[in-house]
């Protein structure tokens, strides 16, 4: 039996389980309510929030009953397969990176027009990261985007000033090098193209020409994204203020920031509620110079889903400032809505002390420019730097 024969075997048969699960799931349902699914990612802290919403919404609407389908790895696998076998939850979370996909198969609603979601009070941006071709297919819940976390107390112990807005890569640079030596590296390193695009849009690069032939030329080619790259790549293999793969071993650039390793930690919100309990020493967070990606997570409803108004009313209440400063509370995300972003609940006086950081960002970002093979390119991408990373 050869290996294509073998993959679409194993296909159908994850197909027939999940049509098996489902006929299990939706039997006995015989409480006269209306039954909706709702998929969704998350860490147990997420759910934790998210159960006692559910409960309350259904005590606010008793004819319907929210069945939570909990998919904590690989979620969108499971959710391509879900849409195939034509068994797609009603309410699906989803993210910008993957939504251009489900939008152009046409498997998702169309919530344009939708103006009952209230898309004026949100971050413009992250409106614009739930579109596909002019059109809403999402309610953003989050923003994402990267910020500098620094160690103050290796800032004070090596008497370099704290970074400072509207600094530049250079005087990013020059203070990594301030920050280094033979216990410690100035910045962190990462070879995913998350990390080390922001440094090829600072110089006019990916992102900033969101021409539809953009992705379909030699991206490679272009002399700001190599203005980038060479910056970032530098920053291991000329200056040595980042470490290189064999000085990381099975560590991340999480644990050595942790450690008291790494000065500058390029990083987004989820790492805040880790680096408040682990952190030994002083912190704080600092904008990327210039401007930043912003990604989004947000709730999509399934076009073939045959409870619409029960749906909608989930995504709405869900997305009400109410739960969005629920969610802000736990100091995970970054919330869309802006009503909550600016909020106590948000800008709660905890650490970071700098916390608009995350909110300037995300008013000068760039939404990711985000095509239906978007994951295909970055996988490419990342094989193709990884030689210029490891000279």
């Amino acid at each position: 039996m050869n290996k294509i024969m073998l993959k679409k075997i194993l296909f159908f048969l994850l197909i027939l389980l999940l049509m098996l699960f489902f006929i299990f799931f939706n039997c006995g349902k015989t409480d006269n309510k209306t039954h909706i699914e709702f998929a969704t990612w998350g860490s147990e802290s997420e759910i934790k929030i998210l159960k006692p919403m559910l409960e309350e919404f259904e005590r606010e609407n008793p004819e319907i009953k929210v069945d939570l389908m909990h998919i904590p790895q690989n979620y969108f696998q499971k959710i391509h397969l879900l849409f195939a076998s034509n068994t797609a939850p009603d309410v699906i979370f989803i993210n910008n990176l993957y939504l251009p996909l489900y939008s152009d198969a046409g498997v998702l609603e169309d919530l344009t027009e939708h103006k009952e979601f209230e898309y004026e009070k949100y971050f413009p941006k992250s409106i614009e990261s739930m579109k596909y071709k002019g059109k809403i297919y999402a309610v953003p819940r989050d923003v994402s985007n990267l910020v500098f976390f620094y160690n103050k107390d290796l800032f004070n112990k090596n008497k370099t000033s704290y970074p400072r807005e509207n600094w530049i890569l250079a005087d990013l640079l020059n203070t990594a090098q301030k920050l280094t030596n033979n216990k410690t590296f100035g910045i962190s390193f990462d070879e995913k193209p998350l990390y080390f695009l922001p440094y090829m849009l600072y110089f006019g690069g990916w992102g900033a020409n969101d021409s539809a032939n953009y992705f379909s030329q030699d991206i490679l080619a272009k002399s700001e994204n190599k203005k980038g790259l060479e910056f970032y790549a530098n920053l291991r293999t000329k200056y040595h203020v980042a470490p290189k793969k064999e000085e990381i071993g099975s560590a991340t650039m999480a644990q050595m920031f942790l450690q008291g390793k790494i000065g500058i930690y390029l990083s987004g919100r989820w790492m805040v509620p880790k680096i408040r309990e682990e952190a030994k020493f002083d912190w704080d967070v600092a904008e990327f110079p210039k401007t930043m990606f912003m990604d989004s997570s947000g709730w999509s409803i399934a076009k073939k889903s045959n409870h619409k108004k029960e749906a909608i009313k989930l995504v709405l209440y869900l997305s009400s400032e109410k739960n969005s400063k629920r969610f802000a509370k736990s100091g995970l995300i970054v919330p869309a809505r802006m009503d909550s972003a600016y909020s106590g609940d948000f800008l709660d006086g905890k650490k970071p002390k700098n916390a608009k950081a995350f909110l300037n960002t995300a008013q000068k970002s760039v939404p990711t420019p985000v095509t239906v093979n978007y994951n295909e390119i970055l996988d490419d991408l990342q094989k193709k730097t990884e030689y210029l990373f490891n000279k």
